[in-house]
């Protein structure tokens, strides 16, 4: 029997019937967005911040939906289209368990599930690429590793998969072991530990026990694959059960001992070895990048796949959008890390810009505000302009930009060594902000922007985009005429 069908779709999301139609109908999955394509699907209507699912039932039947889930009541119009309706106390919850119980039909599947406070969208894609060479399989969508997201990745997977990667992510507590229970799986990987959604979790300890929450719904005979240079994680770690550890920590199971940055046609690419042995490819840049793909290896193994196969998948990967996304326009390479930020991940950032643009002759950062860190907020945006400071020497920046209220902290603490030419601070990414930038740059050299998304510097990449592509049109020189033949 198949899971797809009405009756059997009613009876797990524990709904009741507004209208009953063809009870052996087969569906195709299911949808909350009426601008995709619906076609024999299941459609969820969902009430967000700024959109009310139940207001486009109309639309989800137009885009071809055969089953609609609601958790209000409807009007006549829409109980008289050809579909099966079905009430449920919350369609969130109802989404988590359709997907809780279609995960315990994959007995052919292995779950790998991926949480930590940064790397998790990179690491995701990491073991994509290992796997996806041999083996049938899936991967969350984006980001989708929230209790709308992560059901929607597990009611993808076909039952013939071989593995299904997914991502979880959490706000506040609990969070993860309420989505782990509906994952179950098999795998659980944990990057590393750092200083993100305090506001949320106050301390880093707190933000340790969270994601480790993860563990405690791994099945049975499941492989633990733990970030080893993260010391909260180190009670989990000594935890019984199957374990393997990654990291530059000396007890690590898979250790990076070397690596080195060079170049191919794909941009920037580099080599890094494990356990003073084997050299792996990677394409995407930066130390914490090769740590991660220490993780896909750990995975890699544990389903057979072969050194020389993981390196030549890993030498192939194209960089999440987002993350350290580069864009050349004329001399200036341009490097997008734009999706979250949090003082790990922008110092670790800041090295890979470092590494990758030593010699540049002109060498700028766009820093945002760093979003969801609590009372430790202010601290923890000086703390960045106190590092900048401290390894100047390293990092050989020219100028630097703040965007935001909280990133002028970061300013503030520049502008006790440097002199004011050398930074500038804004409170939102504006014209303003884009001239500035462009004028930096007008001349060549790179750029690295970097914040939490909700300060819109993604919206401002695009525009610096356009407006350095326009400058660089400018600069063309006026095509010749044609020389004549001497005859």
């Amino acid at each position: 029997m198949s899971f797809f069908t009405p009756n059997n779709l009613q009876s797990v999301t524990s709904g009741r019937w507004l209208k009953r139609g063809d009870d052996q109908f087969l569906l195709h999955g299911v949808g909350i967005d009426t601008r995709s394509d619906l076609t024999n699907k299941a459609y969820f209507a969902i009430r967000g911040q700024q959109y009310d699912g139940h207001d486009f039932l109309g639309d989800a039947v137009a885009a071809g939906a055969k089953m609609l889930f609601v958790d209000r009541d409807i009007d006549d119009g829409v109980l008289a289209h050809d579909v099966s309706i079905v009430k449920v106390s919350d369609s969130v919850t109802a989404l988590g368990r359709m997907a809780r119980a279609y995960r315990q039909t994959l007995n052919s599947t292995k779950v790998i599930a991926i949480t930590g406070s940064a790397g998790k969208t990179t690491t995701k894609r990491l073991i994509e690429a290992v796997l996806s060479g041999s083996l049938r399989g899936t991967a969350a969508p984006r980001s989708f590793n929230n209790n709308i997201g992560l059901p929607l990745s597990i009611l993808r997977a076909e039952p013939k998969d071989n593995y299904l990667i997914l991502e979880i992510g959490a706000n506040t507590p609990g969070e993860i072991a309420h989505l782990s229970e509906i994952a179950m799986p098999d795998i659980a990987v944990i990057t590393m530990i750092g200083r993100s959604h305090l506001e949320g979790f106050g301390t880093v300890e707190n933000v340790a026990r969270e994601k480790a929450s993860m563990l405690l719904f791994l099945k049975r005979g499941g492989l633990r694959v733990l970030h080893a240079d993260s010391p909260e994680l180190a009670r989990c770690i000594k935890a019984p059960g199957k374990c393997v550890t990654f990291g530059e920590s000396s007890d690590a199971d898979i250790r990076l001992t070397d690596r080195e940055v060079g170049a191919s046609k794909k941009g920037e690419v580099s080599w890094f070895e494990v356990n003073g042995r084997f050299r792996y490819q990677l394409s995407l840049p930066g130390r914490h990048n090769a740590i991660n793909a220490l993780a896909a290896i750990a995975v890699g193994r544990r389903f057979g796949v072969s050194d020389e196969t993981m390196s030549n998948a890993l030498g192939q990967v194209d960089p999440v959008a987002m993350r350290f996304e580069k864009t050349c326009i004329g001399k200036v390479d341009v490097y997008n890390d734009t999706y979250n930020a949090n003082p790990d991940s922008v110092i670790a950032a800041l090295e890979t810009f470092a590494e990758l643009k030593p010699r540049r002759r002109r060498r700028v950062i766009a820093l945002g505000d760093m979003l969801e860190l609590g009372d430790k907020c202010e601290e923890l945006h000086r703390e960045i302009g106190r590092y900048i400071l401290d390894n100047e020497s390293r990092l050989k920046i020219d100028f630097v930009v703040t965007v935001g209220k909280h990133a002028a902290y970061i300013a503030d603490e520049l502008a006790v060594k440097w002199p004011a030419k050398r930074i500038a601070s804004f409170r939102k990414g504006n014209k303003d902000t884009l001239a500035l930038l462009s004028s930096q740059l007008r001349d060549g050299g790179a750029v690295l922007l970097k914040g939490s998304r909700g300060v819109g510097l993604d919206k401002l990449v695009g525009r610096l985009k356009k407006t350095l592509d326009l400058s660089t049109k400018m600069k063309k020189p006026a095509k010749q005429g044609k020389r004549k033949k001497k005859t």
